[in-house]
């Protein structure tokens, strides 16, 4: 993203005028041609929201997107074996590559993941032979003669259903969902095993990935996201708490304890602190749409690897290096155990360079342009102080981004800031 790029915000709790818990998003997902985009709330709902075909012609709308669909997605469940209450949250949307007119994509909670059919109907049957108008049984003694039911156009409507529904595979919190490019399969992890399911098949799943000790008491490390390799359906990729990446090659074995190939960077021992830990877990783990290079986010940095070499990634960009003074706040107000993620452009990598741009809500107008924020201990570069320049003891904590998705074509980006979904826009990009 470039300095010149705009902005459009939409309002996931809609005509409500107070903000709920339900509506915070929890996860954004453009589908694979960009034209769709859906997102979940705390709430169980899904919202997927449709680019206008008048703004792909228009220079300064390309980001125009308007509410497609809204279900309800999930309920909230209770665990009666444990006496635990199962959120209905919406941690991870995947959509399914289209094969026919229909859309389809798969929703995950704690526990359940489902898939659902997205599907238009603009005709309606009329004139059936034992149904009348109102789709009353009609009494069969009072048909004398029959009919050859017509479809007529109505007006578009669109229907979400139920096709599947994927229970009981995990015994802890699902964190990742990921579609295989086979489109016949994809995989489900929690915090100490990943699961391999076919998407017509419920009642049964592989498990590839176990890291469940035999005493939980010598539990040193846990699964924080795992991703199917965008061309090879035999490779998948999977972060730890330790902040190591494991390539897993499903040729090798059946079970894929044993990773192909391992990515970490050792720690500097002098740096080393109580925090160490906490900050050095990978919360989030992307392929290229190449499938070259692994994109990783941790707390402090975004770290990119060639999957050439495992021995340290081949780019680092220090997103929030001035937290490291605030750590010891952070902690004590839990934001430091926030997840972040991270997100590819259509062109994988390009100059290599980075730009801070602040997300305020003064610019949540159409076509707002973004400035450029440089952000400091004392809000000084180089002793001098600049009038955009931020402090980081002027931060609020409370205001994060968590959620972002790329379009897979255009410099679009999608974020999601409590119940509001921003989509900004490089105006200047050239593939726009």
């Amino acid at each position: 993203m470039g300095e010149d790029a705009d902005t459009r915000k939409i309002n996931h709790s809609f005509l409500r005028d107070y903000v709920t818990e339900a509506d915070v998003i929890s996860t954004a997902e453009f589908n694979h041609t960009g034209d769709l985009l859906a997102t979940g709330d705390k709430g169980g709902r899904v919202v997927i929201f449709q680019r206008e075909p008048a703004s792909k012609a228009e220079s300064c709308c390309h980001g125009e997107y308007n509410v497609y669909s809204t279900f309800q997605s999930h309920e909230p469940d209770f665990d009666y074996l444990k006496s635990l209450e199962i959120e209905e949250k919406i941690n991870k949307i995947r959509w399914i590559p289209q094969l026919n007119a229909a859309h389809c994509l798969l929703s995950t909670n704690d526990k359940t993941i489902k898939l659902w059919k997205v599907s238009e109907r603009d005709r309606r049957p009329e004139g059936y032979n034992l149904k009348d108008e109102e789709g009353r049984v009609k009494d069969p003694s009072t048909v004398t003669a029959l009919q050859v039911p017509v479809l007529k156009h109505t007006d578009l409507m669109v229907e979400v259903s139920s096709r599947r529904v994927f229970a009981n595979g995990h015994t802890f919190h699902v964190n990742s969902i990921s579609v295989n490019s086979d489109c016949e399969t994809y995989l489900s992890a929690d915090d100490l095993r990943i699961n391999l399911w076919h998407l017509d098949i419920t009642d049964r799943c592989f498990n590839i990935v176990d890291m469940k000790p035999l005493n939980m008491e010598e539990l040193t490390e846990v699964i924080t996201a795992a991703e199917f390799h965008p061309q090879h359906c035999h490779l998948f990729g999977y972060s730890s708490s330790k902040g190591s990446i494991r390539l897993c090659d499903m040729r090798a074995a059946a079970l894929c304890d044993r990773h192909a190939k391992l990515f970490e960077e050792p720690e500097d021992p002098g740096s080393r602190s109580f925090f160490s830990e906490i900050i050095s877990s990978i919360s989030d783990v992307k392929f290229s749409h190449s499938g070259r290079y692994l994109l990783t986010r941790d707390y402090l940095t975004v770290k990119v690897w060639d999957l050439n070499m495992e021995r340290g990634p081949i780019e680092t960009y220090q997103v929030h290096d001035y937290l490291r003074s605030k750590l010891c706040s952070l902690y004590e107000n839990d934001c430091i155990f926030d997840k972040f993620e991270c997100a590819w452009n259509s062109t994988d990598r390009e100059s290599g360079q980075d730009v801070t741009l602040e997300a305020v809500q003064d610019s949540s107008k159409p076509c707002a342009v973004l400035k450029t924020r440089r952000i400091g201990s004392d809000g000084r570069r180089g002793g001098r102080r600049r009038r955009d320049d931020v402090s980081v003891d002027s931060l609020d904590f409370s205001k994060r981004i968590l959620h972002v998705a790329w379009h897979p074509a255009h410099n679009i980006i999608a974020i999601a800031a409590t119940n509001n979904l921003y989509i900004f826009q490089d105006r200047a990009a050239p593939n726009m």
